[in-house]
């Protein structure tokens, strides 16, 4: 019976142990895609337009002081673009944040597909490297896949655009007051009457 118990309580650890990553206890992250939750590991599989732009956001929680830098990359050149975020270019890593003990800090970015993939899927991967602050070994450098749109061949028409203003006196597209028809028709009352 001793033999038995023992060999279950082992099991049992074992199973633990195994489901346990060895990442768990410096961080953990969640991906967002316009703001929706991904569950585990599931990757976005939208389908955009040429130009059209979506956020992508990582939280990551520290569990030890830590610096942390991130960036997004692509396969290949140009065929996303970053509109805002913590890097202004593709495969680009930030300066660093000084994250502290059980803090989570927020990494968003808006970001528009060009038209060089048009009508295929392409990847859109985040990478991470979190150091022990004041250490300069990484502790983890990693990434992973967080989007795979499909880029269609249609152009996205922003419906909200944003007005500029501009110093300059606005110009007017209206019609002009007497239209070739218009004189047409008036010589023709004209010729009538007499």
């Amino acid at each position: 019976m001793k033999i038995v118990t023992i060999g279950l309580l082992l099991f049992l650890m074992t199973n633990v142990t195994c489901a346990y990553g060895s990442y768990g206890d410096i961080y953990t992250y969640e991906v967002y895609f316009n703001d929706n939750l991904l569950p585990g590991t599931e990757v976005a599989e939208p389908t955009l337009k040429i130009g059209e732009p979506f956020t992508v956001r990582v939280d990551v929680t520290v569990y030890q002081k830590s610096d942390v830098y991130v960036n997004l990359a692509e396969l290949g050149e140009n065929n996303f673009k970053i509109i805002d975020g913590p890097t202004s270019q593709m495969g680009r890593y930030s300066d660093g944040d000084v994250c502290e003990t059980n803090s989570t800090h927020k990494y968003e970015w808006t970001v528009s597909a060009t038209e060089n993939w048009a009508d295929g899927s392409l990847p859109l991967n985040f990478h991470y490297t979190i150091l022990e602050h004041g250490n300069p070994e990484p502790l983890v450098n990693s990434g992973f896949t967080v989007a795979y749109p499909y880029i269609s061949t249609e152009y996205y028409e922003d419906k909200n655009p944003i007005s500029i203003s501009s110093d300059t006196e606005p110009t007017s597209e209206s019609a002009p007051a007497f239209t070739t028809f218009g004189t047409f028709l008036a010589l023709a009352l004209v010729a009538f009457r007499r």
